[in-house]
């Protein structure tokens, strides 16, 4: 399971576009998602791939990471795994 955070992404992005934007630029879709308001100015999603190997996911990051979207430069960080 690998576990990548974007954040700084526009407060009305929904869903699918997140989906549709990760695949545009040759990333998986997530199996999960949630989002993180932090204190507003800086919305952000965290997005859980359960098939996915976080050496897999820091490969295709640099992809995303400081690319300008909806008007915001995001930024994609992989995160420490997740146990439930």
């Amino acid at each position: 399971m690998a576990v990548l955070f974007l954040g700084n992404i526009d407060a009305g992005t929904t869903d699918e576009e997140v989906r549709d934007f990760l695949i545009k630029y040759g990333l998986p879709a997530y199996d999960e998602i949630e989002h993180v308001q932090g204190d507003g100015t800086h919305p952000g999603v965290t997005l859980i791939f359960n098939e996915l190997e976080p050496e897999a996911l820091r490969k295709l990051q640099p992809r995303i990471n400081g690319m300008f979207w909806k008007g915001h430069k995001i930024s994609a960080m992989v995160m420490a795994e997740r146990y439930r």
